[in-house]
């Protein structure tokens, strides 16, 4: 066993570095990339480990040599793009990865991709964009939190939970004809009761504007989301309350999706990398270096938009966290697994 583990680990990094000398063309047009990766024979065999952002290649070539060619042809708009503006400039960002071992694994291999373009004239963030009809509705974004099954393909059938296992927590923003949100947890904490008083004894799950707390400490973390008005809190359940009826009170945020900062992010602990890094772009993961101590929360644009109802409150349960020698002594509760609205 410990022959293969090591020989795994010496086909990982052969990968790494035959990767690494590959040839890459990248060509920016008006709203499209195209790129052509030449793969070493080596990896033809893996051309569907290749990926640019979440797309695979388009089209894929072996050429005479035995090498492969592989290319992406995409628009902007595709491949979980991360659109800046910079100065002057207006900024496309991703990243070519290549991933032999499966998608929680860190890719063995990136290089990162930017399209430079000169900023439109007269351009404004269309969600902070008054005249772009958002400010329309904002009290009726309707807000969900749920418990899902350990499978994560449905709400929980059970409110019952053993010590250790985790919980899937997932939150939403209805968004309907707003312009596209990215939700945030900005802080969540767990207590014995459905309501929050002053000397409340409370377990910190999420603090410091969207740092997992939990993730440095135990093995808790943001999943990879499907859609930017959802979020998913892969939470490993505590001793808090054991027992006992406990509560998952959270402060959810819908954002400009554009402007992530100190005070609007999501960020947990990678163990791995040993580091704090950003659910919505790694590449932006210095905004994450101020959970380790304390973030700067004030907003330098979006005030007043933001007083205006894209701030909701949730809290789920009760959930029953016990241990699992003392599992069969305890009774799912005949509730909804969802928030108290």
């Amino acid at each position: 066993m410990g022959t293969q583990l090591y020989l795994g680990v010496i086909v990982v990094a052969l990968f790494a570095t035959t990767v690494a000398n590959a040839e890459i063309k990248v060509n920016c047009e008006k709203d499209s990339i195209s790129i052509t990766w030449r793969i070493h024979p080596m990896l033809v065999p893996y051309a569907a480990r290749h990926f640019l952002g979440n797309c695979m290649a388009s089209r894929f070539n072996v050429l005479p040599s035995g090498e492969g060619n592989a290319e992406f042809n995409y628009k902007l708009d595709d491949c979980n793009f991360k659109r800046l503006i910079k100065g002057k400039k207006l900024l496309y960002k991703n990243e070519l990865t290549f991933r032999p071992r499966p998608r929680s694994s860190p890719a063995s291999y990136v290089v990162p991709i930017e399209c430079v373009y000169p900023r439109p004239e007269g351009w404004i963030p269309p969600f902070l964009n008054a005249g772009s009809g958002v400010a329309e509705g904002r009290g009726g974004l309707k807000f969900h939190m749920l418990l899902l099954n350990e499978r994560i393909t449905a709400v929980a059938e059970t409110n019952v939970i053993p010590l250790g296992s985790f919980m899937p927590i997932w939150a939403t923003v209805a968004q309907e004809s707003h312009q596209p949100l990215l939700l945030l947890m900005e802080e969540c904490v767990a207590a014995t009761t459905p309501e929050l008083q002053a000397n409340s004894n409370v377990f910190p799950i999420i603090t410091n504007k969207g740092c997992l707390l939990d993730s440095e400490k135990g093995n808790s973390m943001f999943l990879p989301r499907y859609h930017s008005s959802a979020i998913t809190l892969y939470l490993q359940s505590f001793e808090f309350g054991l027992g006992e009826e406990v509560y998952i009170h959270c402060k959810l945020l819908a954002w400009d999706p554009e402007v992530l900062s100190e005070s609007k992010k999501a960020c947990h602990y990678v163990k791995e990398n040993e580091r704090w890094e950003l659910l919505d772009d790694p590449m932006q993961s210095s905004i994450c270096d101020c959970c380790s101590r304390t973030c700067n929360t004030r907003s330098k644009r979006g005030d007043e938009w933001e007083s205006n109802g894209f701030r909701h409150t949730s809290v789920l349960g009760p959930l029953i966290i016990i241990d699992p020698s003392q599992q069969n002594t305890h009774n799912a509760s005949d509730v909804s697994i969802a928030d108290q609205d």
